[in-house]
């Protein structure tokens, strides 16, 4: 009975989970005349639509802006978490704490309130409209920092790193041999919060950059969503287009992120 109500839970949380997904590619096959019809069988006017986008702005370019920003960002924000992380958890130097208290109170400070001095920063750097302008602000946060202060603390044994260094390790070895392998699922699923974040960015996009041909894919698919009355069929395939590099990511990262867990549960 456990066993029938589990697998009746699963079912209802995927259906609830995919059907958005669903409705949204419905809609993408369909032309705005055919939106009254609440019947969820696809059309036939995906091809038309997809040129549609692609006439209406430019996606591809967009596309190709947001991923070079979320690559950026995500590996960027990874290895510096990670490098953070491991000296907060297991180095020990003067004002490890304070330090570690003011990474994390940083947390509170609303990211609106730093949106006016930003962009005065970006404009005498002479990085207005230009994609260094959306990545170099976000190259490291305190959440990362912290993610990876708390995972290391406890999934990394100080024993293990006083075996390397009575071998002759140093500390950067230990990191790159010892730190990483340890960090990966933790690594992983920051690496996907991160790219999720950043391939989901606005505000700051919509600000500091200007041309279309450098807006990124959200900034994008608010001019496609733009006008009197909203064609969503055209906002809604565009949507689904900026969605499958998300799919994609999650999928080749939540690979990594099974395969940690299983061969720590293994070594355990």
């Amino acid at each position: 009975m456990k066993r029938k109500l589990l697998y009746l839970t699963l079912i209802a949380v995927l259906f609830f989970s995919a059907f958005p997904l669903w409705f949204s590619f419905v809609v993408s096959t369909k032309d705005s005349s055919a939106l009254a019809d609440v019947s969820l069988i696809p059309g036939k006017n995906l091809v038309d639509n997809v040129k549609r986008v692609f006439d209406t702005v430019p996606f591809d370019l967009a596309l190709l802006n947001s991923l070079i920003v979320a690559l950026s960002v995500t590996t960027s924000v990874v290895l510096f978490s990670t490098l953070a992380g491991f000296a907060f958890a297991k180095l020990q130097f003067r004002a490890r704490t304070a330090l570690l208290v003011t990474v994390i109170g940083t947390m509170m400070v609303p990211t609106q309130l730093g949106i006016i001095p930003l962009f005065i920063l970006m404009t005498k750097l002479e990085w207005h409209d230009t994609l260094p302008a959306v990545i170099a602000p976000a190259l490291v946060n305190a959440f990362g920092v912290f993610f990876m202060t708390q995972y290391l603390t406890e999934a990394l044994p100080s024993e293990l790193l006083e075996a390397g260094r009575m071998d002759g390790a140093t500390t950067h070895r230990l990191f790159w041999h010892v730190v990483l392998p340890v960090a990966r699922p933790a690594m992983a699923v920051l690496g996907m919060l991160t790219f999720l974040g950043s391939w989901n960015d606005y505000l700051w996009p919509l600000v500091v950059l200007a041309s279309p041909e450098n807006q990124t894919v959200q900034v994008a698919l608010s001019q496609l969503r733009a006008g009197y009355v909203t064609d969503y069929a055209l906002a809604l395939t565009g949507t689904m287009l900026a969605t499958i590099p998300l799919i994609l990511v999650f999928g080749a990262l939540g690979k990594q992120l099974v395969g940690g867990i299983m061969q720590g549960a293994i070594k355990g």
